[in-house]
């Protein structure tokens, strides 16, 4: 694998020429490097199925699960079952 900056891996992806060319056009229109394109559009892909991008991410979502956790009540907790008693019939009194 080959090392660029310091904690980053660089990876040669192949492109045709008219996804290369709309994807320079674009990056000329928002004054972006290829790089930035390619961080934006990995961030994003990264965020549509559910991966943290980063561990400050990882721990906002993780804190925001401990908060939903905590307003349902555990099942362990359930109130218990209190059982029904039957009826007694009353007995009538009978004179004589």
């Amino acid at each position: 694998m080959a090392r660029g900056e310091q904690g980053q891996v660089r990876k040669l992806i192949a492109f045709d020429e008219d996804t290369f060319d709309k994807l320079k056009q674009l990056g000329r229109d928002q004054m972006l490097s290829l790089q930035d394109l390619a961080d934006e559009a990995f961030m994003d892909l990264l965020e549509k199925h559910g991966v943290p991008a980063d561990l400050k991410d990882a721990l906002r979502r993780s804190a925001a699960e401990d908060a939903t956790d905590d307003d349902t009540p555990p099942a362990h907790k359930a109130k218990p079952k209190t059982r029904a008693h039957p009826k007694r019939k009353q007995r009538s009194k009978i004179s004589a």
